[in-house]
């Protein structure tokens, strides 16, 4: 057991500039044609429709319901899981581990036995977490010393981000690195003194770790022997806890111009200038980092007195774009984007597909586009939005993520050898193998099968295959397809509607932007309880859960992108999500609000913090729910100019993140692209009724994207507001937009 001071630790994230991995990945060197990249046995935390070939759609793949079957045991042929709602707990229901779901009655159970409790956290589509589940948790020896020392608790971090968020930040204080599955060991009252991540079911497979069940029967050992020792190791571990909510080095100053150049610097610096994104393997998406990149290239500070820095954001920006369009963490068979990359060159990805990854990465590459006009980046929105639609469509929402395995394992489903791809294109076969770097030797497993990746830079080139990739998607679909887990997370639906919308309009899609449209009202109907309070999840039509501060203020972000574009679909409802979104944000005030101090807790007041009540500043795979605050109350600010409290709320929480800004850039990009966007100015268009044609398309999309509301005027003329600062009336939008 690892001993913790109580002291402020240094704030962590798992983004690679922060935070090392704790395993070994593949060669900094390209791979040549025997060099395969290693995988990471845990999934480390980040930090940081409408045309098909022939006119047919491709056949949608059947996902199942689990990634493989559940290997059931004499000894539990079902446990307290079999009756939980989410996937990953299913998959669980048949282990010989006697597990508890999270809540009262596990807590109960171990202070009755006054035993120490194992928290063992993943979610459906994590690979390493059903590796561990087949080694150790569906073996019924392993299962039975589980029991006897153990109260077992096992939890969907996807129902649970509250309780997932305090466990991974007590472990990356004792081991400096976490992931999934994440296991933690804690006293019987929940407080945690020891954890880690995978752990091997024995000591054969060459890991320099501690085997499972010896790992157990030390623990249980040490806490009978010395208990006091543990007790003093988790109160340290628990104070440390409580020094995370301040914001970290915090200086209650606004973030000064030079501020936002240090952060931007730091950035710049950072990049991968051969292969795109920031630091080594393993490689995430680096959305809202380089969604601040756009925002400062926007300022024009940038645009026309630092054409040196203008010119590196655009290099970094397409770069990284390029990378993973043409890279295997994109599917460049059936569109949408795996989970991150386990090598420098994205070439391998862990092959799950998460809804908030794709969602983000829409939001970037349509921006992008605005800027750039790469018909790459196009095709990359419309492939992953017809992947979605095709996919992940629920009724009325959206689903969380599909799994990276099928029962052939992982990847397996999306991987190809020329004879596969021969028995599909015939002749075409050799060329189209080469384009896409399919060989007789692979680049994934040693398997001798190959992930697809362009070979060659000309777009051109990419949509002649267009026919074919159909084809392939076709015989691909009649695969045994990895699981989908259909929970609707009230949250990530909620980030999927500004790309939706952005894209909507931007590409003249009206289906996208009537998606978008449904989806908030899916939000707005069918994820809030009686009183108006967010709900976290639903199932089956079924709202379940407690609305925590993420859920919230991406409603709200959401609420508003959407308000920006809404006249262009049905007049006169802008208003009607700009109010819904300050409902919202009262809400918030109401329920999350710290009275001591800056910046909003995770949990309302009224939840029930077993262990800890946390604050989130720093984004990771998802935004944190103080950066998304940020943008909401930004522009409520400019919306609503008349109710006070919008701007005073955004200066208190913008004051947590001077220091931030210079030391941690990579941690905070959506606060950092809610406070550029807000010091440039956000806008307003009031323009006449029935105006929404395309002379205002055109000059609209004719400028690299920039938040602009749309809203109707009560005349006849253009008017444009950046800020408080409002031009004189025009005749014409192009005359109303000439200097924005």
């Amino acid at each position: 057991v690892r001993r913790v001071r109580r002291v402020r630790p240094e704030p962590r994230t798992s983004h690679p500039l922060l935070a090392k991995a704790a395993h070994n990945e593949s060669s900094t060197l390209p791979r040549t044609k025997n060099q395969q990249p290693k995988t990471k046995n845990h999934e480390p935390r980040t930090n940081n429709h409408e045309q098909t070939t022939n006119n047919q759609e491709p056949r949608t793949p059947k996902h199942s319901v689990f990634a493989f079957p559940p290997i059931l045991s004499e000894v539990c042929p079902v446990n307290r899981l079999a009756k939980e709602k989410s996937l990953y707990l299913q998959q669980h229901a048949n282990n010989p581990v006697e597990w508890y779901p999270w809540g009262d009655e596990a807590f109960a159970k171990a202070r009755e036995l006054d035993k120490p409790i194992l928290v063992s956290i993943g979610y459906s589509s994590c690979h390493w977490c059903h590796v561990m589940a087949h080694e150790s948790f569906e073996d019924s020896f392993i299962a039975g010393l589980m029991n006897q020392h153990f109260v077992c608790i096992k939890v969907d971090r996807e129902e649970h981000p509250d309780v997932d968020r305090t466990y991974m930040e007590s472990v990356q204080m004792m081991n400096g690195q976490g992931g999934w599955p994440l296991n933690v060991f804690c006293l019987p009252d929940g407080r945690p003194f020891a954890g880690g991540t995978y752990f091997p079911p024995n000591d054969k497979a060459g890991y320099s770790m501690v085997p499972w069940p010896q790992l157990i029967l030390r623990v249980s050992d040490y806490f009978k022997r010395k208990r006091e020792d543990l007790e003093e190791n988790a109160q340290a571990i628990m104070g440390n806890l409580e020094a995370t909510n301040q914001a970290p080095y915090a200086t209650g100053e606004a973030v000064t111009p030079q501020q936002f150049f240090v952060a931007l610097d730091n950035l710049l610096e950072a990049h991968d200038t051969d292969y795109g994104g920031f630091g080594e393997a393993p490689k995430f998406p680096p959305a809202m980092a380089l969604d601040f990149l756009l925002a400062m290239r926007q300022s024009a500070t940038v645009e026309h007195m630092n054409p040196e820095r203008a010119e590196q954001i655009d290099d970094v920006v397409k770069t990284t774009l390029l990378a993973m369009a043409h890279g295997g963490i994109f599917d460049q068979i059936g569109g949408g984007f795996a989970r991150y990359s386990v090598d420098r060159f994205w070439v391998i990805p862990h092959f799950e597909k998460m809804l908030y990854d794709n969602a983000l990465l829409l939001n970037i590459y349509t921006k992008a586009w605005q800027r750039y006009r790469d018909p790459l980046y196009k095709a990359v929105i419309e492939e992953t939005i017809d992947w979605l639609f095709r996919e992940m469509r629920l009724e009325g929402a959206f689903a969380s993520a599909i799994d990276a395995d099928s029962k052939e394992g992982e990847g397996e489903f999306y991987v190809w050898t020329p004879e596969e791809i021969k028995e599909v294109l015939g002749d075409q076969a050799t060329r189209f193998c080469e384009y896409y770097g399919i060989s007789e030797n692979g680049n994934f497993e040693n398997s001798g099968k190959s992930n697809p990746t362009v070979m060659t830079p000309y777009f051109e080139e990419r949509q002649q295959w267009k026919e074919a990739r159909a084809k392939l998607l076709q015989v691909r679909n009649r695969r045994e397809a990895p699981a989908r887990d259909n929970k609707a997370l009230i949250g990530w639906n909620a980030l999927l509607i500004p790309a939706l919308v952005d894209a909507g309009y931007l590409f003249e899609r009206k289906g996208w932007l009537q998606a978008a449209h449904d989806l908030a009202t899916w939000i707005w109907e069918k994820g809030r309880y009686s009183d108006g309070s967010l709900g976290h999840v639903v199932y089956d039509d079924e709202l379940h859960g407690t609305g925590l501060l993420t859920d919230y203020s991406y409603s709200a972000e959401a609420f508003l992108a959407l308000a920006s574009r809404s006249e262009c679909l049905i007049p006169d409802s802008a208003d009607i999500w700009i109010d819904r979104a300050a409902t919202l944000m009262r809400m918030v005030f109401e329920k999350f609000n710290d009275d001591e101090t800056s910046g909003y807790f995770l949990t309302p007041e009224d939840y029930n913090h077993r262990i800890h009540r946390s604050k989130e500043w720093l984004d990771n795979a998802t935004p944190s729910g103080n950066s998304a605050a940020l943008h909401a109350l930004s522009q409520l600010a400019l919306l609503r100019p008349e109710q006070p409290e919008w701007r005073a709320a955004y200066q208190r929480l913008a004051t947590s993140y001077s220091g931030m800004t210079e030391r941690i850039p990579h941690g905070i990009g959506h606060a950092l692209s809610a406070l550029t966007q807000d010091a440039i100015g956000l806008a307003t268009l009031k323009m006449p009724s029935g105006s929404a044609d395309a002379s205002l398309h055109a000059a609209i999309s004719g400028k690299p994207w920039r938040r602009l509301f749309l809203l109707l005027a009560h005349s006849e003329k253009y008017q444009l507001c950046v800020g408080t600062q409002c031009q004189a009336p025009g005749d014409t939008v192009e005359a109303a937009l000439e200097k924005f």
